[in-house]
């Protein structure tokens, strides 16, 4: 056994459970260190807070006088539990969270000391630029970035830093981060759902779109994770053999937890409580090692950042535990990945969920608009949710071990595909009284109780509707939250626009009431979406056949996926809602190109390394001393040494057979990297990685695999699956 892995399982076995302590009060210390608009209560004007409340709310500009108020407040509050620095918080396109911490510390020019914090400073900041991807959206001369304060994301203080949740701009004014489409996304849904939820209820004036994601992870031994180059630097195991023992018995999912691992969910909840974060689940996954959390659902902007934060602090609180989380969609070969699963729903601020039903039949068909033109807005645009979730890990896990395939498809349950096949034999046009009454009582009346009953699930479904609220299942557990959120909320926002189009032309111009104008346009879509309604097996050649016929599409690489990204349908939706310019989308998908590429790059220098100077060493190491005995057995047995030493000959044939194609194949590699690297345009880069260098990874693992089967377990370098997923 290699030193490394000796003492990385000596480490894990010996390793003790850190003793927390948690809270039967989390409500106690829930937002501590938030400056949420209670603090700015008790800390500010009158005004100020109006002012912040109407920020928030309307989006309306807070002057300069307000924002020194508030910057003050703020620096004074943030000093008072310990903060020293202060930071423009954002998360720029490299799938992070970014900061530069500032000190409160200043001198004034008398020389004196002092600590500041300024409405300039709250408001405004320019860090520099040059080395965030912009995707071609600069030139150097251009390098400066802006990031401008998000006041509808409260500020929070992590360690001793103030942070301030802001969006990222480019020097000529492009969007350079994930929050600036996504909060203008937020407006166009707001603003769409609220003209049509108007229909039902005049006091509605706004409409939130809400999230609560479920974030998987796996947790291994940190310092198991360090004897692990491929793990340290990939992400993933780029080769190991299953276990004999995976997740076959299903023993895992929802067992006990183990003690260490509970004592870091104790830990992580509780600096979640200070920073207000309100996680509410935790539980053991279907994989051995792998556990997900889950918070109450909030306000969407909130909820991104939230997850963004959460897995900063996670990483954080793992190292005190001496632990290492894996966020990489599939860290393991041969059992289940890690997604992110958004549930998005819509709620207006009289207290309604527009994807519940409710008490009564109006309500119920308010219900059926904001549920029927969601299924409609997913028909329109199924590549661009597809593209929202494409990424090199991703590509592993999607289409395998309960994760949804690459094809988009909603599944509703059977119960609501009878409400809406009763739906669209509705008349065209007047309804007649009875219609009406049958209409409302027999089939939209029904809802609710239809629904009360409704336990149908599909684990293989990428968009199911799940009583109150759409989850997206096919977000990978690495991704931020907010693209696939600024393309749901923004192909919503259209859908409803166009609904609530066509529904005035059918008032207007043809003299129908409202519930007859509704009734018609949604039996339309009802039959138009249908496509995209799938209750089956989305595994297999089946669907895969009938969504072909369906004309539904079936991007199953990241570089494919991507390319719809910036197709005529997607510009046409993102510069009409003024959500992204061309020149922004496009800089956006040729940055997801130029990460695909990059991390197979990685991936494919990492294994080569580890193939070649970890493995093939010790392979022929074992080989040789196979080649001893057989020249033993020859000293003694010189007439039939082949047949007593059959099998190590055996042996040492068939490590001589994958040595040989762990060298072509490493060379060939190279080589493929080498020509792709030469080409100019990112997707053809992307692409050549995607068919050419990846099928050499997965041939090199298979040698690689097999020789962990043959090679002596007291000399492998590396430590094996048994031991990463099964050490307490």
């Amino acid at each position: 056994m290699s030193t490394l892995r000796f003492y990385a399982l000596r480490d894990a076995v010996n390793r003790q459970p850190i003793e927390t302590h948690e809270s039967t009060r989390r409500s106690d210390q829930f937002r501590k260190q938030v400056f949420d608009l209670d603090k700015m209560t008790r800390h500010l004007t009158q005004d100020a807070v109006q002012a912040t409340e109407n920020a928030i709310v309307k989006g309306k500009k807070i002057d300069r006088a307000i924002a020194d108020q508030i910057a003050v407040a703020m620096k004074e509050w943030a000093i008072g539990l310990g903060a020293t620095h202060y930071t423009h918080w954002f998360q720029p396109l490299t799938g992070s969270t970014a900061e530069k911490h500032d000190a409160f510390f200043d001198i004034n020019s008398r020389g004196d000391s002092l600590e500041r914090f300024e409405g300039g400073q709250l408001v405004q900041q320019e860090p520099d630029a040059s080395s965030f991807p912009h995707g071609g959206i600069r030139n150097t001369f251009e390098a400066r970035g802006y990031t401008a304060w998000d006041p509808s994301s409260p500020a929070f203080i992590y360690g001793t830093t103030l942070c301030i949740p802001t969006i990222f701009v480019s020097y000529t004014g492009e969007a350079l981060d994930h929050k600036t489409p996504l909060l203008r996304a937020l407006q166009a849904v707001d603003q769409a759902a609220t003209d049509v939820a108007r229909y039902f209820d005049k006091n509605v004036s706004k409409v939130n779109a809400t999230l609560g994601w479920e974030q998987e992870y796996f947790l291994i031994d940190k310092a198991l994770a360090a004897s692990r180059p491929d793990i340290m630097m990939a992400g993933r195991t780029l080769l190991g053999h299953a276990s004999a023992k995976g997740q076959q018995l299903d023993d895992h999912y929802f067992g006990s937890i183990p003690t260490r691992v509970l004592n870091y969910m104790k830990d992580l909840e509780s600096e979640c409580m200070l920073l207000g974060i309100p996680v509410k689940t935790r539980h053991n996954e279907v994989a051995p090692n792998q556990f997900e959390l889950a918070p109450i659902f909030e306000e969407a902007n909130l909820a991104v950042d939230h997850n963004s934060l959460i897995m900063d602090v996670m990483d954080k609180v793992a190292d005190r535990h001496h632990f290492k989380v894996l966020f990489h969609e599939k860290p393991f070969k041969g059992i289940n990945g890690s997604g992110k699963h958004n549930n998005w729903s819509l709620a207006t601020d009289t207290g309604i969920n527009l994807l519940s039903p409710g008490t009564t039949p109006m309500k119920n068909l308010q219900f059926l608009t904001f549920f029927v033109n969601t299924i409609m807005a997913v028909n329109r645009y199924e590549e661009l949710i597809r593209a929202s979730v494409a990424s090199a890990g991703n590509d592993h896990r999607l289409g395998a071990n309960e994760a949804p395939p690459a094809i988009i498809s909603v599944f509703i349950g059977s119960q609501l595909t009878e409400v809406l096949n009763e739906l669209e034999k509705v008349t065209e046009g007047k309804l007649s009284p009875k219609e009406k009454t049958d209409l409302k009582l027999n089939v939209v009346g029904k809802i609710p109780e239809i629904l009360l009953d409704n336990t149908d699930r599909n684990r293989t479904s990428p968009f199911a509707f799940t009583g109150n609220k759409f989850e997206l299942r096919a977000v990978g557990s690495s991704a931020n939250c907010a693209l696939p959120m600024t393309v749901l909320n923004a192909i919503v926002a259209r859908q409803l626009i166009d609904f609530k189009k066509e529904v005035d032309q059918l008032i207007d111009q043809q003299g129908l009431k409202k519930d007859d104008a509704i009734f018609n346009v949604l039996r339309e879509y009802i039959t138009a979406s249908k496509r995209i309604r799938f209750e089956g097996d989305g595994y297999g050649d089946p669907w895969r056949e009938e969504a072909a016929k369906r004309k539904l599409s079936n991007h199953v690489s990241t570089p494919d996926a991507l390319m719809a990204s910036t197709s005529t349908a997607a510009i046409d939706l993102y510069e009409g809602l003024h959500i992204l310019n061309q020149v922004e989308l496009k800089a956006r998908q040729e940055i997801q190109f130029e990460e695909y590429a990059l991390r197979l790059q990685i991936e494919g220098r990492v294994l080569g390394d580890v193939a070649r100077n970890h493995v093939i060493p010790t392979a022929v190491q074992y080989q040789n001393v196979l080649i001893e005995n057989v020249e033993g057995l020859k000293s003694i047995f010189p007439d039939s040494y082949e047949e007593i030493g059959a099998q190590q000959i055996k042996l040492i044939r068939s490590i001589s057979g994958h040595i040989a194609k762990i060298h072509s194949n490493i060379d060939e590699m190279v080589e493929e990297r080498k020509q792709a690297n030469g080409l100019d345009d990112g997707f053809s880069r992307a692409t050549a990685y995607c068919r050419n260098v990846r099928p050499l990874l997965v041939d090199i693992r298979y040698h690689c695999d097999k020789l962990e089967l043959l090679v002596d377990d007291e000399i492998w370098p590396l430590t094996k699956y048994r031991e990463l997923l099964f050490t307490k």
